[in-house]
């Protein structure tokens, strides 16, 4: 690793001081390492690790906690290039994702670091995760998290460089959750970057989100939500006369309470949409009905080689006796982001009143007997408090990119209308899902760097991209000439 930097250093600065001028934007920067295969799924998957504090708001307690992070240096411009901060989320951070960040970092000559968020894949402070031991997993916690690191790395990279003074100006994505950590880094910490994009961000905490199922209804389109409203209720009439063989016949015979088992038949389909792959699930269902055939069989086959199949899916994450498990394992993300859930955010998608596609037994008691049936009594999502803190999708923040796509669940409780210094996007095609802008379509599995060829308005995708770019482009300038005048 030092020998890859004095290497790495060495010719850069050389190649900087022969060079006159260079810039942010639309200029090809100057690559050392540009060995990157076209098909790696990651652009690095190499561990590197950081002493990380366990808890940022106790003078007290000193302790701290190993935490997982990534760089990629092959497109750095050295020693001025901006520094690209990817922000994982709610499961284990197994590298640097080779989507649309790579061309991003290749245009703007940036180097690429990426933080596991604190308890999720191999950065957990403890043994356990008991409840009791969750009480430092928090979205502020999380913030705190990225700008110590933040910190340490430019501090470090400025001794690798031999430089006393200055800073690169850094630059902080994310996507979903990541997406809302991006904006609230903005947020809370605008003097750490120069600016965030916020792709798919839920920024609203939401209690009863019955906006999710609703935008289900309205991506599938008339044919395909009458169909799947009518497998639920055939679902519903089967489940309360022979549970147990229904449940077998989608493989989930281990759901012993109805509710996980709904949970996630719900679950199944609003992926289709979410992860832009709405005829993996209409298509079948659609002419199912049409053909009077047997809708729950239909919906059962899609659900065994889609959900469970293709998209890979354990029926197990369902299980609330799975959710109790303490003990850390490569499936605790799923106990992890429950107690978030149950603590912070809420989003518990509950069928509406009217005109649902998800059954009504997904209700609010549900979640609310969830949250208590796996972390213990006093257990509530405080979602007005998280509001408050954050400002929901009255976030007062600057230099932040929000994009959604148009056919997402989960963009209601994204920031969907621009406002000062806070453009707002929305990426309008049939199969525009969740993080389109960086993804590509279909959203999963990956597009490597982000290709958009398979998006049905792919214009779209590209003129908001090219929105994206020069934003950047403008806020690292400005950050750059704000850097050069206090010095």
């Amino acid at each position: 690793m030092t020998q890859k930097w004095e290497l790495v250093v060495a010719l850069s600065l050389l190649l900087f001081l022969s060079s006159p001028t260079y810039s942010f934007g639309f200029s090809a920067p100057r690559s050392l390492l540009n060995h990157v295969s076209p098909t790696a799924k990651y652009l690095t998957n190499q561990e590197l690790w950081f002493n990380q504090t366990l808890d940022h708001f106790s003078p007290y307690d000193h302790r701290h906690f190993q935490q997982r992070y990534y760089e990629f240096l092959d497109y750095f411009r050295i020693p001025d290039g901006p520094i690209f901060m990817v922000i994982c989320g709610e499961y284990s951070c197994n590298g640097i994702s080779n989507d649309y960040i790579s061309l991003l970092a290749k245009k703007f000559g940036a180097a690429v670091v990426s933080l596991e968020h604190r308890y999720y894949g191999k950065s957990s402070p403890f043994k356990s995760l008991s409840t009791e031991n969750l009480r430092y997993l928090s979205s502020k916690q999380a913030l705190f998290d990225l700008a110590v690191f933040r910190q340490y790395y430019q501090n470090s990279l400025n001794v690798k460089l031999n430089r006393t003074k200055g800073e690169n100006p850094w630059f902080v994505f994310g996507i979903s959750y990541p997406g809302a950590l991006s904006a609230w880094f903005r947020l809370k910490f605008p003097h750490l970057t120069c600016g965030s994009l916020a792709s798919s961000a839920v920024v609203h905490a939401v209690y009863n989100y019955t906006e999710f199922d609703q935008q289900v209804g309205e991506s599938a389109g008339t044919e395909c939500k009458a169909a799947l409203q009518e497998t639920t209720k055939l679902i519903e009439q089967r489940l309360a006369v022979n549970g147990r063989k229904l449940k077998t016949l989608f493989n989930a015979a281990e759901l012993e309470i109805d509710g996980d088992f709904m949970y996630l038949l719900a679950d199944a389909a609003a992926v289709a949409f979410q992860y832009g792959n709405p005829d993996r699930l209409c298509k079948p269902l659609v002419e199912a009905k049409k053909a009077e055939e047997d809708l729950v069989n239909a919906y059962a086959k899609y659900v065994k080689e889609y959900y469970l199949g293709t998209f890979g899916v354990d029926v197990q994450t369902y299980n609330q006796k799975h959710l109790k498990n303490t003990a850390i394992s490569e499936d605790s993300s799923d106990r992890l982001w429950w107690f978030q859930v149950c603590t912070e955010v809420a989003y518990f998608q509950v069928a509406p009143a009217d005109d649902s596609v998800r059954s009504s037994k997904v209700d609010t008691r549900y979640h609310l007997d969830l949250c208590k049936n796996v972390f213990g009594e006093g257990i509530f999502p405080d979602v007005t408090a998280t509001n408050i803190y954050y400002g929901g999708t009255k976030i007062a923040g600057s230099k932040i990119i929000f994009t959604n796509g148009s056919q997402d669940p989960w963009r209601h409780a994204s920031k969907q209308t621009s406002s000062p210094d806070m453009p707002s996007y929305t990426i309008s095609c049939y199969n525009c899902g969740h993080g389109t802008d960086m993804r590509g379509c279909p959203q999963s599995p990956l597009n490597l760097e982000g290709n958009a060829k398979n998006c049905t308005n792919p214009d779209a995708v590209s003129k908001v991209r090219q929105k994206i770019t020069e934003h950047i482009d403008l806020w690292l300038s400005e950050c750059l000439e704000s850097e050069r005048s206090f010095m």
